[in-house]
């Protein structure tokens, strides 16, 4: 089976998250053409801008829920391959403001 979680930035600079079981380049194709009316296909052309490859389904989908979690500076270090502040923005989810309390 060909598992993979892809990023896509769309024609409006948005970031689309995705998982397919029959290839990228055939699921690419799909979004580009439209065939499935959703997010995609009114925000096209799209642009394959990060995947990765899985071998379990379960393992692929937890990427893919996390990863449409994340804010779009978080996506757009992974792009890059940031991986350091991919770490720094990890902490800012966690830590947002210093605590004032006293205790």
């Amino acid at each position: 089976m060909d598992i993979a979680v892809y990023m896509l930035r769309c024609a409006d600079g948005s970031y689309y998250v995705g998982l397919t079981r029959a290839g990228i380049e055939k699921r690419l194709a799909e979004h580009q053409s439209g065939v499935f009316k959703g997010y995609t296909s009114t925000r096209r052309p799209v642009e394959l801008v990060w995947s990765e490859q899985f071998i379990w389904l379960t393992d692929a989908i937890a990427c893919e829920r996390r990863l449409k979690g994340w804010r779009r500076e978080k996506k757009e270090a992974l792009i890059r391959g940031d991986f350091e502040a991919l770490k720094a923005l990890a902490r800012t989810a966690k830590n947002p403001r210093p605590s004032t309390s006293s205790g």
